[in-house]
């Protein structure tokens, strides 16, 4: 169920800008995020790195297209949505917490927390989600600067990056345990 509250988000917002404006879909995207911040926290679970993030980045770009550029292109509006959260996931790391850790602390035991790869586990992981990030961006980078180029084609670089580090954030866990016999140190739930 994490991953699907993870990606909710980011599901509705590409749903609905499908079928209505960027604005609203926008800030749909930004109340999906809130309420699963809300449900997080009504759980007694910690506030995620990447839940607010990504608030700020859907609000953000949301009241820029509502009070600037009203007209900014749809590709355009997923490249700045993909960018701010490469920004949201690169800063984790740079600030030394990855965002995948706080998923995986609360998902694994204390003595796991303690082995030594854990930290490098997550590390690796969200690299993996940050690589997934620029993949998407070099998408919708490719839609907005070659036109002719069908919608479909940016959505589908996404769907396979975005699905490519959801398989790996499964796998390499379990990778890692056989490699070096440890106890899974998985970064979601799903992934067990």
């Amino acid at each position: 169920m994490t991953i699907f509250l993870i990606l909710a988000p980011y599901g509705a917002f590409a749903a609905l800008l499908l079928v209505t404006s960027a604005t609203a879909s926008l800030f749909a995207a930004a109340a999906i995020c809130l309420a699963v911040i809300a449900f997080d926290a009504m759980r007694g679970l910690s506030i995620k790195i990447l839940g607010v993030g990504s608030v700020i980045t859907f609000a953000a770009i949301g009241l820029y297209v509502a009070f600037v550029d009203q007209h900014l292109g749809t590709a355009s509006v997923r490249f700045a949505v993909d960018t701010g959260i490469f920004l949201v996931s690169l800063g984790s790391i740079l600030a030394g917490r990855p965002f995948t850790l706080q998923y995986a602390r609360e998902v694994v035991d204390a003595k796991t927390t303690q082995q030594p790869g854990f930290l490098r586990v997550n590390y690796v992981i969200t690299w993996a989600w940050t690589m997934a990030a620029v993949l998407m961006m070099v998408g919708n980078i490719a839609i907005v600067y070659m036109p002719s180029l069908p919608l479909w084609s940016g959505l589908l670089i996404a769907f396979a990056a975005r699905n490519s580090a959801v398989f790996f954030t499964k796998w390499y866990p379990h990778y890692r345990m056989t490699k070096y016999g440890a106890h899974t140190v998985s970064a979601l739930p799903s992934a067990n």
